[in-house]
Formats: structure tokens, C-alpha cells, sequence
């Protein structure tokens, strides 16, 4: 990605739930492949942003140690009820000093290398405030990854609002507002480990550290 259009993009990696599907286990520090879920796609994703971000709310020491190589910033939910992933999401805005954030989870080690770019462009090129990644399979149909998405860092109040409103759906926050949905090739980019039984899955399936871009 050329310098310009890096510098105004902040990461956030969203490392801060409960865990619940894998029976309350902090997600982004189970081991893959000998690393933190964390730490793969923290990787994936520090050489597209300028700065990057870490969104915990528990094991912060070891999230601390974890971002270190990246220089990366720790932030925690400004609330205690776990309002999910635009909890981590309005933190980051708060946070950040870009102009957009990137915004992933912490259980997609396999993100696309040029993930920012691609959603940059569209959003861009739409004139919109959202850009979230969509893959499509054999059949045609399209899959909407809804936690990895470019947010402009103008939408915190509005987020704030909602959530104040005691709503938590993603998609519905997204509808708010003009968003662009983007499509990439390859779905095995977004594969994500919601269990222990699929976080198995990815150490027997895919390559954590893949070559190219998808």
C-alpha cells in the first residue's frame, strides 16, 4: 500500500469477548500453529496501517507483551456490560488519531495482505462511511464478514449513541450509515475459529502465514 493512503488508517484488532464458544477462554491468546491467535493477525495486519491497536479487556499484560513488536496501543471497552465487537470498535474510534480505523477479529489469522487497500479504495470510491469485506462462494452466494470493515473516525458519537440505546448488531449499526461491501476471491482469507473444535480445524487447514494477498 503507498505511504499516503497507510497514514490514514489505524488497526484495531478486537480481542476483547467473552469467549463464550470457547467455554470462556480468552480467544486471541490461543495457540496456532505455536502462536497467539492475536499475534497472527496482528501481523496480517501492522504493515497496512500506520499505528495499530489491540482491544482486550482481560490478560492485558499479555496483550501488552504480545503487541510489542508492533508498537501497538491496548485499549479496553469504555463499558463493563461486553457489548461485543462495537464495544472494541467505539474504543478504537475514541483512540485513534486517523482518519479511518481498520477494524478485525482476532480469529482470522489468514486476513488478505492487501485487506486495507481494497476496502480503502471502495470507500473511496463510494463516497462512504463503511467498507466491509464480502466473499463469495462457488454457487455465487455472498458472505458478509461484518467485524472486518474501514470505519471513519467521524461515526464514534453516532456508535456511542447506539449503543447507549442498549443496540449491539453490526449490521444494523452499518445501515445507518453509507457503507460499501467488498468483495474478495479467496474465503479461506477469512476463515475465523469461534471454537476450540475450529480453531483445530485452522491448524489442520490453513497455511496461518499465507505468501499472497487475497
Amino acid at each position: 500500500m503507498d505511504s499516503p493512503t497507510r497514514s490514514r488508517i489505524t488497526g484495531l484488532v478486537l480481542a476483547g469477548g467473552r469467549g463464550t464458544r470457547m467455554g470462556g477462554l480468552d480467544k486471541g491468546l490461543q495457540p496456532l500453529a505455536g502462536e497467539p491467535l492475536a499475534l497472527h493477525v496482528a501481523k496480517r495486519v501492522a504493515g497496512q496501517v500506520a499505528a495499530l491497536m489491540i482491544s482486550a479487556n482481560r490478560h492485558l499484560d499479555e496483550y501488552e507483551r504480545l503487541g510489542t513488536t508492533f508498537g501497538a496501543r491496548i485499549i479496553e471497552d469504555d463499558t463493563d456490560d461486553y457489548p461485543g465487537p462495537l464495544g472494541g470498535l467505539l474504543a478504537g474510534l475514541r483512540a485513534t488519531s486517523t482518519e479511518l480505523l481498520l477494524c478485525v477479529p482476532c480469529d482470522t489469522p489468514g486476513l488478505p495482505t492487501d485487506l486495507a487497500a481494497k476496502l480503502v479504495a471502495a470507500l473511496d470510491a463510494q463516497r462512504a462511511d463503511i467498507a466491509v469485506a464480502a466473499t463469495v462462494d462457488a454457487a455465487g452466494c455472498m458472505a458478509i464478514h461484518p467485524v472486518v470493515a474501514v470505519v471513519r473516525a467521524t461515526l464514534a458519537d453516532d456508535l456511542a449513541a447506539y449503543l447507549e440505546a442498549g443496540e449491539r448488531k453490526v449490521r444494523t449499526w452499518y445501515a445507518r450509515h453509507m457503507h460499501v461491501e467488498v468483495a474478495f476471491r479467496d474465503e479461506r482469507a477469512f476463515y475465523n475459529a469461534n471454537s476450540l473444535h475450529e480453531l483445530a480445524d485452522l491448524e489442520r487447514t490453513l497455511d496461518a502465514r499465507p505468501e499472497r494477498g487475497r
